[in-house]
């Protein structure tokens, strides 16, 4: 009973200390907050999308290449293995294109292959600008925050009056938001950085795998035009 008294104080006691970092900071902390809330949730959507099992899964292209050995697979399958991940994609697109060209030269099947590699890699970058946005925009909006304070502190003086108040206040508004925008912009940075760098170990792991996956295609199609 203690212990539970004891954490909704200590509950308490750290909600209304926001609360009054958030008044004191004034009005330019609203968009800082939305930019920390906007930073928050591309972070976390990427890095869910951004999983090697959703881009690159293990043992995916060893199985279709197994697979498509013993037999083609059907337009059904190759609609579930585009749908499967990003690496599927790029692999049902060399299905389709021998299915529906079974003499297509190699330079079209690379074509076809690579265009759909290009749509791959741009879903992966999705919301990679919007972060990096963000993480430049979070210190401008701080420094707004300090401009908007300093003017606060001016406008308080006046010639032969003290006003202590409306100094602390000015001196509040400075220092809270350019803290707050060099809190949302360096792990937003962060983020970004490991999203992109990411991103590009993706995409050179997804080139790696189709042309793999080309050489396999036109040497099972060797094979089958000479049965």
């Amino acid at each position: 009973m203690t212990d539970n008294r004891n954490r909704t104080a200590f509950t308490s006691v750290r909600e209304n200390l926001l609360l009054s970092i958030i008044v004191a900071a004034g009005w330019p902390v609203w968009p800082l907050l939305l930019c920390s809330v906007l930073a928050v949730a591309l972070s976390l959507e990427r890095w869910m999308q951004l999983r090697t099992s959703r881009v690159v899964p293990a043992g995916l292209l060893d199985n279709s290449i197994s697979t498509s050995q013993q037999q083609w697979p059907t337009r059904e399958q190759i609609d579930q293995l585009a749908r499967a991940s990003s690496l599927g994609a790029v692999l049902a697109s060399g299905f389709r294109c021998l299915t529906d060209q079974p003499h297509c030269s190699e330079a079209v099947l690379r074509w076809q292959m690579e265009s759909t590699g290009r749509s791959v890699a741009h879903r992966l970058e999705r919301f990679l600008p919007a972060l990096a946005t963000l993480a430049s925009v979070a210190p401008l909006l701080g420094l707004l925050g300090t401009v908007v304070g300093m003017i606060d502190i001016f406008a308080s003086q006046t010639p032969g009056q003290s006003q202590p108040a409306q100094l602390a206040q000015g001196i509040s508004v400075a220092l809270y938001n350019t803290a707050l925008g060099l809190i949302i912009a360096i792990p937003t940075l962060v983020v970004w950085r490991a999203c992109r760098t990411r991103v590009d170990q993706h995409v050179m792991q997804l080139e790696m795998a189709s042309e793999q996956f080309v050489q396999h295609l036109l040497a099972l199609r060797a094979r089958r035009t000479q049965r």
